[in-house]
């Protein structure tokens, strides 16, 4: 398989390591362009992002995690699931957190075909997060999302991608 898709899901990696630039506020918004249009159950599109860019705000943002890379990202996304706008089952199964997984899937990837580098952290401390920015009760981190111009490059042995083999997470008819 060579399409452009696919080449594009294989080249976007976590990056741990951003220049000292600021993407360019086109950029962000021609960026958020293209989450704005990510599927959601019952098109309900259940989230909010917070672009933080400004110090001391940004500071305290990336306190809500432990590991020291963070400090070298320009900015950081934290992305909000809202509970009141979340679409839910029949057996009241809500899909706020798969509504923006969607979207963070779509912010991911753009940022990579635009030359822009991405972190997924789930493993942050979300209270103090949501504390530092204040946040309605129906509004809850689910992610934070350092952006920025890479420094590092995906490399065999640190951005390795060890996937399960096809066959072992697909099946035809039934298990």
């Amino acid at each position: 398989m060579n399409g452009q898709f696919h080449n594009l899901a294989i080249n976007r990696y976590s990056c741990r390591d951003y220049q000292d630039r600021m993407p360019e506020r086109s950029t962000i918004l021609q960026l958020f362009e293209t989450v704005r249009v990510a599927p959601s159950a019952a098109n309900a599109q259940p989230w909010h992002f917070i672009i933080v860019d400004k110090s001391p705000l940004l500071n305290e943002v990336k306190s809500c995690y432990a590991k020291q890379w963070i400090q070298s990202a320009p900015l950081v996304i934290v992305a909000l699931g809202n509970h009141n706008q979340s679409w839910r089952r029949a057996d009241g199964k809500e899909h706020v957190d798969v509504d923006l997984s969607i979207a963070i899937d779509h912010l991911t990837l753009a940022a990579t075909d635009m030359g822009l580098a991405t972190c997924w952290i789930c493993k942050f401390d979300a209270f103090k997060c949501a504390e530092i920015l204040n946040l309605p009760k129906h509004l809850s981190p689910v992610a934070l999302i350092p952006l920025g111009y890479p420094a590092d490059s995906p490399d065999t042995t640190r951005h390795a991608k060890q996937r399960k083999p096809l066959e072992s997470i697909i099946s035809f008819n039934g298990l």
